[in-house]
């Protein structure tokens, strides 16, 4: 089996780039009920993944920073905590699946390193109970 088949495209995807600004993020996180979103750059590459939490640690290590004035964020200036790795889409299953046992999604790239998806954890534990018998 290919990892293809587990392919949620990216026009299917929330993401955020990154020019936006913290408060866009938030609302992005906010209207998906996500806890975690992609990250994708001005060429459409996956460059990380921005968490609940990397929101909260910023706007506490932040002096001065409010719900008023995090439209002048960008996202560019986060730490990210969460460290999602991404996989080639011609990558072998066993990579994907190594990756989707730590993470709750796996972005996926073309071999330019563009993204054009996830592989969703849930979407993975779905098909093997489906498939597998004793």
């Amino acid at each position: 089996m290919e990892i293809s088949s587990f392919l949620f495209p990216k026009a299917k995807v929330a993401y955020i780039t990154t020019s936006m600004s913290m408060q866009e993020a938030m609302e992005h996180l906010e209207h998906h009920q996500y806890s975690a979103i992609p990250i994708i750059d001005s060429e459409g590459k996956y460059v990380g993944t921005l968490s609940e939490g990397d929101l909260l640690w910023k706007l506490k290590n932040t002096p001065g920073l409010n719900f008023d004035n995090m439209n002048q964020v960008p996202v560019t200036e986060f730490k990210k905590r969460i460290r999602n790795e991404c996989v080639s889409i011609n990558a072998q299953m066993d990579d994907m699946l190594a990756l989707a046992a730590d993470q709750n999604f796996v972005p996926v790239v073309n071999d330019d390193l563009v993204f054009i998806g996830i592989i969703r954890r849930k979407d993975i534990i779905e098909y093997y109970t489906r498939n597998i018998t004793d």
